[in-house]
């Protein structure tokens, strides 16, 4: 018997923190998983692409897990995101979560090989079917080269029960629209980007995967209950003032670049694991423009939701 979790609202890819000497910093790791919950997140997916887990061991994974497990305890769900080479090692990973407390899985296609269909299916069916937890699956073609169509995901829920949720990073909201169309409540659809949050949330998309929420928890969370609410000129007018921010998640230095935003908030450092390296240059210099202007132009909240009713 599958087990159940709710994927609505604004869950956090939450970034891996590094030590000076490339190690998991467990003490922030812990702290920020804290912060972001008591702002309002709905949610904690660990070692994604922005958590930089194709670059992680195993052992680093599920100590990345294991430490957001216990800092957050049964306050929110924790979901890991699963994927590896062999189907075998992603099973065995999504088992391990299971044993260790999570709430959920999010489950990749595999890294690096680009097969059939019916190779992709077999594949993220064994790691649904691997344990009862709810599974959302992620849905990247830019990225990962896998077309996960409506119909795929149609068949997909008719043979796994426990899928319940897509995250789509795909760019195009019509692909959630559709999927809301076709599978109604079966299956949960949630924005993958961080510039179609507001699009995805007012055509009543259930939840959001977030980014810069690393940095801006409550900004991002207030923007979503906006979207989904209907409230549309409260959250134009929030969105207007994060845009800019939000667009950092959706450029092949997205890593790079939202930990440097959470660096100058106060939440961790800009280290990143080796192939990549910190931004520098005329990238480097338009972003810290862009965060010391978002910054001093930072909207008042609570003014603003009070507005807002």
């Amino acid at each position: 018997m599958s087990t159940t979790m709710t994927w609505v609202g604004v869950f956090c890819a939450i970034t891996t923190p590094l030590t000076d000497d490339d190690r998991v910093d467990t003490k922030l790791l812990g702290e920020h998983a804290t912060w972001l919950v008591e702002h309002g997140v709905r949610g904690i997916v660990t070692c994604g692409s922005l958590g930089e887990g194709a670059t992680l061991g195993m052992d680093e994974r599920t100590h990345v897990f294991e430490t957001c497990v216990q800092a957050v305890g049964d306050r929110v769900p924790v979901v890991a995101a699963v994927s590896a080479r062999a189907t075998a090692d992603a099973v065995a990973l999504a088992r391990h979560v299971w044993q260790a407390g999570g709430s959920g899985l999010m489950v990749l296609p595999p890294y690096v090989h680009r097969g059939p269909w019916f190779e992709m299916r077999d594949h993220v069916r064994a790691i649904i079917d691997a344990t009862p937890l709810s599974c959302m699956l992620y849905s990247n073609l830019p990225a990962y080269g896998v077309d996960f169509t409506v119909p795929r995901i149609s068949e997909l829920a008719e043979l796994c029960p426990n899928l319940h949720a897509v995250k789509d990073s795909g760019g195009d909201v019509r692909r959630l629209t559709e999927l809301r169309c076709m599978l109604g409540d079966r299956v949960a659809a949630l924005a993958g980007l961080d510039d179609m949050a507001l699009e995805a949330g007012l055509a009543g998309v259930q939840g959001w995967i977030a980014g810069l929420v690393n940095a801006f928890p409550a900004e991002s969370v207030a923007l979503f209950d906006l979207a989904r609410e209907g409230r549309r000129e409260p959250a134009l007018e929030l969105y207007r003032w994060f845009l800019p921010l939000l667009q950092l998640d959706t450029v092949p230095e997205f890593v790079q670049l939202i930990k440097l935003v959470q660096s100058r908030v106060g939440w961790g450092n800009e280290r990143v694991r080796l192939p990549r390296q910190s931004v520098r240059g005329e990238l480097r210099r338009r972003t810290l423009a862009l965060v010391e202007r978002a910054l001093a132009e930072r909207p008042d909240l609570s003014v603003l939701m009070e507005d807002a009713r």
